[in-house]
């Protein structure tokens, strides 16, 4: 199967122009080649999707069936790839780096945003150094800008670069999903999980999907939500599962799916456990809590500030919930938990929840996307388990 940056950028340039004008030789001419080229540039494309985009009639040319998908997605890489040059902010420049940018050009750049050095960037990529410095270089020269800065031993994209590299991104994911139009099973998902997602949700919904769709591909990536968000916004993650924000940005989308009630947990032979314990005591013991800038964290600290309490010491700070459960087993420890991240520990009765005056929180566990995302068949059938999977979650009885 053919990857994005195995497409030529000026044929999917042409096959829009095609689809615009309703007729080969206008195309032709807005392209400013022959028609026979013009001809063979929409084959080698029709190859490479696998798919018949256009009818050919006496009236003109339409999308077909198949190709009317693949047309959408290529026209949302354009625009993408559009306004990624746009953003650099000098119009001449922008307009000659849309008109000769390559998947070469594409590839190049996104490679060295996340290698962070080009030995690396073009070992990842399967290029030599001196392609993929070209390649950077002749974006940098179109642009009219610096993209790229010695950090040390390594490179760092600079501010311009860091948004031409995003806006990318964003159009190769929708020549990917492009590819994937004309393919009846299969198809690749990337999520983002935040911790309660990890423990119970996801593993159900991908046990569902994969049921029902062994050929799927997913890649899930792990994190916080200030990690994750900017790999969604990126298009490096389709979507993200896990606590919804109050005010989320207005590129993102949020889907509320079920509520999630955070408790007090700690060791089954905490000093707390068995009784009702007032916010005093509870600040007696130390505490591991979210890390920092987190939702979680957040909750937590209003449990005491509207109390008008001194917070009590939270000595550790952290995100992982094997690490959190191991300590609360080994210390007197507290946290501010969902019991279902640590169900296990809970049945085998090794954690408690530990009972006490203070109201449990309540949050909102959803699904966060690009406002403007066009998932996939193989995503769309995601959003459909992640829905049936929600219905069935509750939050827990106080």
């Amino acid at each position: 199967m053919a990857t994005p940056y195995d497409l030529n950028m000026r044929h999917l340039r042409m096959v829009v122009a095609i689809a615009d004008t309703g007729s080969l030789s206008a195309a032709a001419r807005t392209a400013a080649i022959s028609q026979p080229a013009l001809t063979q540039a929409l084959a080698r494309l029709e190859k490479a999707f696998g798919a018949s985009l256009f009818h050919r009639s006496a009236g003109g040319v339409i999308a077909t069936a198949e190709g009317k998908p693949v047309l959408q997605r290529i026209r949302r890489a354009m625009r993408s790839f559009g306004k990624a040059c746009r953003a650099i902010g000098k119009t001449q420049a922008a307009e000659r780096l849309e008109s000769y940018l390559t998947t070469a050009h594409v590839r190049g750049l996104i490679a060295l945003s996340e290698a962070g050095s080009f030995s690396r960037a073009a070992e990842n990529v399967g290029i030599s150094i001196p392609s993929l410095h070209r390649a950077v270089r002749d974006v940098e020269r179109l642009a009219g800008t610096p993209l790229v800065e010695q950090r040390g031993r390594g490179v760092e994209l600079t501010r311009a670069g860091s948004k031409l590299a995003r806006g990318f991104m964003m159009g190769v994911t929708e020549l990917a999903a492009g590819l994937e139009e004309t393919t009846e099973r299969g198809g690749y998902l990337s999520l983002g999980a935040m911790a309660l997602s990890r423990s119970l949700l996801l593993p159900a919904t991908l046990a569902n999907l994969l049921q029902q769709r062994p050929d799927v591909r997913v890649d899930v990536v792990e994190g916080s939500y200030f990690e994750l968000v900017e790999l969604l916004r990126s298009g490096r993650i389709d979507v993200l599962i896990g606590a919804l924000r109050d005010h989320p940005g207005a590129d993102l989308l949020q889907e509320p799916l079920f509520h999630d009630r955070l408790t007090i947990i700690g060791r089954a032979s905490h000093p707390l456990a068995g009784a009702v314990a007032g916010l005093e005591e509870l600040a007696t013991y130390p505490w591991i809590v979210a890390r920092r800038a987190s939702g979680l964290l957040d909750r937590w600290q209003k449990m005491f500030d509207r109390s008008g309490m001194p917070r009590p010491d939270a000595p550790i700070q952290c995100g992982s919930v094997a690490l959190i459960r191991g300590l609360l087993v080994r210390s007197d420890f507290l946290t501010l938990l969902s019991t279902d991240q640590v169900s296990a520990e809970i049945d085998s009765g090794t954690l408690v929840r530990i009972e006490s005056s203070v109201p449990d929180t309540m949050r909102t566990i959803g699904a966060i996307s690009r406002r403007d995302w066009f998932p996939t068949r193989a995503q769309q059938a995601f959003l459909h388990c992640l829905r049936e999977t929600s219905a069935d979650v509750e939050a827990p009885p106080q």
